[in-house]
């Protein structure tokens, strides 16, 4: 079969085969989040993560074509069962966790077969970063919420208390004025901490800092960047609604208050990454950027 009109690295009629299959796989189930999973607040970030697993892998289509044809059995067919058998148990019990999470097993171990232990070398940070598309359990998330949401009120009022606002807690919900705000599942944070790792750890990969401490530091800092942005968040939200009235806190300022804290997070994440790159000397490369993509 003449594959000429195709581009490099997707001229193998193997791989073609792949890629039907895998639309035959996962397109019902990225419809399905399309409709449901992905239309909500915490899990909206899914499509952003999908375009960029997809240009992950669209970057290594040549890298990978040009490896010698390996192959890695023993593990590799071991992962595409276990990819399958959650996507099955996925499909058939309608727990997206394990539809989502039979991506990374499968795809690893099709890379095992087709290229071996040098392809997954290769391929790695892209099949990690399948992780960010598996809905978090609702138990963990349930539990981690409560304690988020807990200690963002406990800050919030603090500090509103501190500067001299009329301000009090009880539980989770804040009284300022005459106004009582609850700190709702959305403003716990997890939302943000989960986008802006996926978003932190994209940019550490493409940037490919060279040191080790300094890429150690930048995984450090993601999330307390986050728990930080989402205090201030619920911060200006709060005295939005003192200030202007409820209409004010709650209305249209209150999504674009979520937007607003996490392009602010991933400036301050920028920002933190020149420093350390001027405090820490370059090392051994341990992160390295995509194909195509020139290290900074």
């Amino acid at each position: 079969m003449n594959l000429d009109f195709l581009p490099v690295g997707l001229r193998e009629p193997r791989l073609l085969l792949i890629l039907a299959g895998w639309a035959v796989l996962f397109g019902p189930v990225y419809a399905w989040a399309f409709d449901t999973l992905w239309q909500t607040e915490d899990q909206g970030h899914g499509p952003l993560v999908l375009v960029v697993c997809a240009w992950l892998f669209w970057q290594l289509r040549e890298p990978l074509s040009a490896m010698p044809p390996r192959s890695s059995h023993a593990l590799g067919w071991p992962l595409v069962v276990l990819g399958l058998l959650l996507y099955m148990l996925g499909r058939v019990f309608a727990f997206p966790v394990f539809a989502f999470g039979a991506q990374l097993p499968l795809a690893m171990g099709i890379v095992l077969l087709f290229r071996g232990f040098s392809g997954v070398k290769v391929a790695w940070f892209a099949l990690l970063f399948l992780i960010f598309l598996v809905p978090l359990p609702g138990t963990l998330v349930d539990a981690a919420t409560h304690v988020l949401k807990h200690w963002i009120s406990v800050l919030v009022t603090d500090a509103l208390f501190w500067v001299g606002y009329p301000v009090s807690r009880v539980g989770v919900t804040i009284s300022i004025g005459q106004y009582q705000l609850l700190v709702a599942d959305a403003c716990s944070g997890m939302h943000s901490m989960f986008s802006l790792t996926a978003l932190g750890t994209l940019y550490m990969y493409v940037v490919g800092r060279s040191s080790r401490l300094h890429n150690a530091f930048m995984l450090l800092l993601i999330l307390p960047i986050a728990f930080l942005a989402n205090i201030v968040r619920v911060v200006i939200l709060v005295l939005l609604t003192y200030y202007f009235g409820e209409e004010a806190g709650q209305g249209y300022l209150h999504g674009f208050a979520g937007m607003a804290l996490l392009l602010v997070s991933l400036a301050v994440l920028f920002g933190a990454d020149g420093v350390l790159a001027k405090l820490i000397p370059s090392r051994k490369p341990l992160l390295m950027p995509a194909h195509g993509v020139q290290s900074a």
